[in-house]
């Protein structure tokens, strides 16, 4: 059996789940793209490559490795994408909690089945089907979990709102003992500078204490004003919407002082050596033309307890 562990996101890392770019199917059009980036890149002419993304994946999984990490990848489904493992589904503690993400996704959980088998079913939790929820959008921290979501009542309107406020309550009611805080955040089909895909697109903590945070993706500032007066400001990077677009907050962290992050992402990187973290710097530059990064390519199953 499998006993899932995860309560932060910054603790040791000892097994994930990593998505794969293997039979990733053809370039959407515009109008089947679900996320602005992803449309941006397709109107643009610069949607990744299979062969691109496979290489910037392969060279994630080799520094996991590095770190004696083990690595379990989906099982391919032929011509479909399965590079954001992370929004399929979560850990809570020892608890495993199946995402009801995009129709256009549905079949993705299908690829660890096999995984899923190892875990006790008592510790295996579905949602109601009112219920929405991706895995971008849940952000632990210790006795907290921080979750994304869009409260408009325009929300069935937009294909970037993944996460509702059912989802939040049934979380609550299923966690007792955790502190579960929501954030609203800005949503845009169009424009993807003015759109938070995930809560991990625009804020994530790092180290022992520290958050990277875009605080123009917060539609209620005194949400924001809260992180502060938790983290506290000295511990705070804030970055601009253009830096969140770029998905400079979606790194991965290995362990408290060992981050994964894109090598292009200067300021980042430098603010995380400035507190004496490791940084492993890869390229993932193509991956991101889809709307997710580092953290979103991984799903969490253990983690050494702090």
């Amino acid at each position: 059996m499998l006993e899932l562990n995860v309560n932060n996101e910054t603790s040791r890392l000892l097994a994930v789940v990593l998505g794969t770019a293997k039979s990733n199917g053809l370039a959407p059009n515009a109008e089947e793209c679900y996320d602005p980036k992803s449309r941006e890149n397709v109107l643009k002419g610069t949607y990744p490559t299979e062969k691109d993304m496979i290489k910037e994946l392969d060279e994630l999984e080799n520094v996991l490795l590095k770190y004696d990490v083990k690595v379990y990848r989906p099982d391919i489904i032929n011509n479909y994408n399965q590079i954001f493992s992370r929004d399929i589904g979560f850990v809570i503690d020892d608890s495993f909690v199946i995402s009801n993400i995009l129709p256009e996704r549905s079949e993705e959980i299908s690829a660890i089945d096999k995984l899923i088998d190892l875990i006790p079913k008592n510790k295996i939790i579905e949602l109601p089907e009112e219920c929405h929820v991706e895995g971008g959008d849940v952000i632990l921290n210790n006795d907290y979990v921080f979750i994304g979501t869009f409260d408009g009542d325009d929300y069935s309107n937009f294909k970037t709102a993944r996460t509702n406020y059912q989802a939040i309550q049934f979380l609550k009611n299923t966690f007792p003992e955790k502190k579960i805080i929501s954030f609203d955040l800005i949503k845009s089909d169009s424009d993807p500078k003015k759109n938070a895909l995930h809560l991990d697109c625009c804020m994530q903590p790092v180290g022992n204490d520290k958050l990277v945070t875009c605080p123009e993706a917060f539609q209620k500032k005194d949400q924001y004003y809260w992180l502060i007066d938790q983290f506290g400001k000295e511990n705070l990077l804030e970055l601009s919407l253009d830096e969140m677009s770029e998905m400079n907050c979606n790194f991965f962290s290995i362990d408290t002082n060992i981050v994964v992050s894109e090598k292009s992402f200067t300021k980042l990187n430098n603010w995380l050596r400035s507190f004496d973290m490791i940084v492993e710097e890869i390229n993932y530059k193509e991956i991101s033309k889809q709307g997710g990064l580092l953290r979103c390519s991984t799903l969490p199953l253990i983690r050494k307890n702090s």
